[in-house]
């Protein structure tokens, strides 16, 4: 039994790297690939936004001599190629998709709606969401958490590494203790740093939950959607 009937699966562009930590792993594309294709058989409808931090991250381009508004298109365009691997993989795994971008690139993709996208997810496709929000100055959290609410998703799940939110990084901190539930107050009288500013605050404003867990744990993905305990929830 499914507990949410539509999300937003916000993935890294470093998660579609694998263990390369560059570049597009054939292997970790078909294994999410095969993860959103369980839970569209189980009758959710998925929308995606990915990342292009393997290919090119328009922050850390500024910072070596890229203009900063240019340093993120190219970030932008990173996210499509992404999004074309992730449908290609999907697609292969027998699952439909479609590929709607924010800024216009026909016919790589389709120019996004809210509209466009909510009529493909009733239709069983996974609308996966490019471009980032098309502007500059705006990380791919941000444009998560834009179209999260825009598609009125039930929830915003960030696919991680690890396996939820912490007091302190875990993998230099083991003594950092996991979160299982938190508010939005909480979470950002903590500090603690789930999302960027202006996507948190996003998703605050506005109450879209956000559940944050380890996409790389096969099964993890249904489980989430079905409600069972996996990650921290803030709500």
């Amino acid at each position: 039994m499914i507990k949410y009937r539509r999300i937003l699966l916000k993935l890294s562009g470093e998660s579609l790297a694998g263990n390369k930590g560059f570049g597009i792993s054939p292997e970790a594309a078909a294994e999410y690939s095969a993860a959103i294709a369980s839970v569209t058989a189980a009758g959710t409808q998925v929308a995606v936004v990915i990342g292009g931090g393997n290919i090119f991250r328009g922050l850390s381009g500024a910072g070596k001599g890229f203009d900063r508004v240019e340093g993120d298109t190219m970030g932008m365009l990173a996210t499509v190629i992404n999004s074309l691997a992730l449908r290609s993989a999907l697609e292969n795994a027998g699952t439909k998709a479609a590929v709607l971008t924010s800024i216009r690139m026909e016919p790589a993709g389709e120019f996004y709606s809210a509209a466009k996208a909510m009529a493909y997810m009733e239709k069983g496709y996974v609308a996966i969401i490019a471009g980032g929000t098309g502007n500059p100055f705006f990380t791919t959290d941000s444009a998560a958490a834009l179209r999260g609410l825009e598609l009125k998703a039930d929830i915003l799940l960030k696919g991680t590494r690890v396996d939820g939110v912490y007091t302190a990084d875990p993998e230099k901190d083991p003594a950092a203790v996991k979160y299982e539930r938190l508010t939005f107050e909480e979470a950002y009288g903590k500090g603690l740093k789930i999302m960027d500013l202006t996507a948190f605050a996003l998703c605050m404003e506005n109450r879209l939950p956000i559940l944050v867990f380890d996409m790389n744990v096969r099964g993890n993905l249904l489980k989430a959607v079905s409600g069972e305990p996996v990650g921290s929830v803030i709500e």
